[in-house]
């Protein structure tokens, strides 16, 4: 009988212990708090769960594992497995990306930025690129056209852009100079401290960040139509914790991400848009709109000059610059 009981004992143990070995678990750095930004990467955590019966989990933190701008060193060095980042906050790392950032590119929808990106990533030139960091780009996170909130007096005119501090990076701070206004980079967790100092009395977000952060708290006024780009913030892996995956883990992984981006519009385009009219009406704040040909001349004066210097200085960098910018506005010529 002892015999007998041994070897249960036994079997049970090992049983215990390929269970064990069988089950995943990857950290996940985020910031700020969840909101429609993260929406996707909440949806992928709960995908996985389900499709492996609980064996591998997303363990999301927010601002517990990294600083924001440091998510793509934590990658590199496998601080943990999974990130989100935006590649304006350190365009030097992830210049391929940042074609995704240049201004008044046109893109009209959240379904269509998915799309532009998904092609960049896939890119042999992003690929490698962010290979250096040892880190793999698994999906975007959509953002609409950014406009700007402010305090004081609303801008009646593009001129009265001239000598404004605005927070707006990458394309958006680019085109913003164009125009006068003087932009600072900073993350987006630092931006309502800044507002109430006065560092800045302009801030170009999108809106679900606007509502997140609290610009709308100071805002008198928010552009409806200025438009001038989007930030591009991709959700990557550490590239051999993806290799060393399970091929059942691994495919519940990459087999989960357009369902979770799916949620994501659902999500912005629905609750988030839904939210932020009666925000912005709640707190009486002026809606500016801008000329048809006060956009054009703006246009004019941002998009080709940054175009050009982005495919100079990436072209020098030894990337492929002229074939990612045809790429992306290639496919927003044919309606892709």
């Amino acid at each position: 009988m002892r015999k007998i009981l041994s070897r249960t004992a036994v079997a049970a143990l090992s049983m215990a212990f390929v269970t064990e070995a069988m089950a995943t678990e990857w950290n996940v750095s985020l910031w700020g708090k969840r909101r429609a930004f993260t929406e996707h990467v909440e949806k992928l955590a709960e995908l996985v769960s389900e499709k492996t019966g609980g064996e591998f989990t997303l363990n999301i933190s927010y601002g517990g594992l990294s600083k924001n701008r440091e998510n793509l060193d934590g990658i590199s060095i496998g601080a943990f497995e999974m990130a989100q980042f935006c590649a304006g906050y350190h365009r030097d790392k992830n210049p391929s990306i940042t074609v995704m950032e240049l201004p008044f590119l046109g893109v009209s929808s959240l379904e269509q930025e998915i799309e532009l990106s998904m092609a960049v990533y896939q890119h042999p030139a992003a690929v490698e690129d962010l290979g250096r960091w040892n880190a793999t780009l698994l999906m975007p996170s959509p953002l609409p056209q950014y406009n700007l909130v402010g305090m004081g007096d609303a801008p009646a005119k593009l001129d009265d852009f001239a000598g404004l501090s605005v927070r707006a990076t990458g394309g958006i701070g680019k085109a913003m100079e164009t125009v006068g206004a003087v932009p600072t980079s900073m993350s987006a967790t630092e931006v309502r401290q800044a507002m109430d100092s006065g560092v800045v009395k302009a801030v170009a977000f999108a809106p679900h960040a606007h509502m997140s952060y609290g610009t709308i708290e100071n805002a008198t006024w928010w552009t409806t139509n200025l438009n001038p780009g989007t930030v591009n913030c991709p959700v990557v892996v550490n590239s051999d914790a993806l290799a060393d995956l399970s091929d059942d883990h691994r495919a519940a992984l990459l087999g989960s991400v357009e369902e979770a981006l799916d949620h994501y519009v659902t999500t912005y385009n629905g609750k988030t848009m839904d939210a932020w009219g009666p925000a912005l009406e709640e707190r009486g704040i002026a809606k500016v709109a801008f000329t048809d040909a006060e956009i054009a001349a703006f246009k004019e004066a941002a998009a080709a000059p940054a175009a050009k210097a982005w495919i100079e200085e990436n072209t020098a960098r030894g990337l492929p610059a002229q074939e990612l910018y045809d790429l992306v506005t290639g496919m927003i010529a044919n309606g892709s």
